[in-house]
This record gives structure tokens, C-alpha cells and sequence, in this order.
């Protein structure tokens, strides 16, 4: 995912270092370090922590909007409704397995 620039500007805009983001994460520091250089992929649970860390969406941390609050309901379109109303209908496993597969296609579309 592309969301390592993400993290690292939140990390930079509230002054905090790779250090305490990381203890925050309960991940060593030079692992979060990883995170923000884009070497390795942040897992869902993970992801979650961060965006209730910096008070943003998923939705920003993965650069799917410039909203750091999300997308409200009135400006979604019809598909991306269809996600969400997907998602929804999953457990958790299943929830984060499809937005991995979600994030795959979307990389390959930007490539």
C-alpha cells in the first residue's frame, strides 16, 4: 500500500518521532521505520491504530481520499456504496482479506 507517505506526514505534522509512534504500535523502532520507507506492509489491525493515533480515516491513511475524516455517505458513488455494503456482510478476517485484494487491483491499475 501506499500509505507510507501518509504516516510519515502525520508522524511529522504532530511531531512525533519513528520511536514513539512505534512503542505506540507495540512494533520495534526500526520496523515502524520499515513501515514508513514502504518496505513493508502495515497490517489492518495496525492501520487502525494509527488512524485513532492521528484522529484520521482508513480511508486517508490509504490515500483514498484528501479527507483526513473519510468519505461522508453524500459523496460516495453507487459502487463505492456497493463496497462498503460488502464489506459489511464479512467478519473481520474476511473484512481485511478483501481490502488487501481491493488494494492489489488498485495497485496494479496505477502501475
Amino acid at each position: 500500500m501506499a500509505y507510507y507517505r501518509r504516516i510519515r506526514e502525520l508522524r511529522e505534522d504532530n511531531d512525533k518521532t519513528q520511536k514513539e509512534v512505534a512503542e505506540y504500535l507495540g512494533t520495534p523502532y526500526q520496523y515502524y521505520a520499515v513501515y514508513e520507507k514502504g518496505g513493508a506492509e502495515i497490517s489492518f489491525e495496525r492501520a487502525i491504530l494509527l488512524a485513532k493515533y492521528y484522529n484520521v480515516s482508513l480511508d486517508y491513511l490509504a490515500e483514498l481520499t484528501n479527507s483526513k475524516h473519510g468519505l461522508s455517505v453524500g459523496e460516495l458513488t453507487r459502487e463505492q456504496q456497493k463496497v462498503i455494503d460488502t464489506i459489511k456482510k464479512f467478519d473481520t478476517k474476511q473484512a481485511e482479506e478483501f481490502c488487501d485484494f481491493l488494494q492489489d487491483i488498485i495497485d496494479m491499475i496505477k502501475k
